[in-house]
């Protein structure tokens, strides 16, 4: 059976540390779909369109990656896709009490497939894609938290 894990976010924009926890996830996985979801809740900088794009050409050199995007729940996506298991980065224990709502839920709503935490490296633990847009946002160097092309669409996004 094939080991396929999603790895969902809104990655407005990707971030090294997403890449990080994207490249270790690939690592365990046979397969590691990445997939950009809506929420109604927030308000993105980039289409859903941009960020797919953005997304795989930073990740086109791992071969075990494809990126998708859904506006439903994950469950219901990951079950599509035939996945077994979610995989979601932890920055801080800040993010572990909303991480692990999220997984109860997730469980109740599927309990075949299972959620895979890896905690970011340490380099990247204050990370954020807020961040990353306040700091474009006001013209500063964004150039060690994201890849060039990310960078070159959040100085032309901020540039309009």
């Amino acid at each position: 059976m094939e080991r396929i894990a999603v790895c969902p976010g809104s990655f407005d924009p990707i971030t090294y540390g997403h890449i990080d926890i994207i490249k270790r996830g690939a690592k365990v996985f046979d397969q590691v779909r990445v997939v950009v979801m809506h929420n109604s809740s927030k308000h993105p900088l980039f289409t859903p369109e941009e960020r797919i794009q953005l997304i795989r050409e930073v990740t086109k050199d791992i071969p075990n990656v494809e990126v998708d995007s859904s506006s439903g729940l994950l469950m219901d996506y990951a079950k599509k896709v035939n996945a077994n298991a979610i995989i979601r980065g932890l920055r801080a224990v800040s993010d572990f009490e909303y991480e692990m709502q999220i997984t109860s839920m997730n469980r109740v709503l599927d309990e075949d497939i299972e959620t895979f935490f890896i905690m970011t490296n340490n380099q990247y633990s204050f990370l954020s894609s807020s961040i990353v847009k306040e700091v474009a946002k006001y013209h500063g160097n964004v150039s060690t938290l994201v890849p060039a092309i990310v960078e070159k669409s959040l100085n032309e996004k901020y540039a309009k």
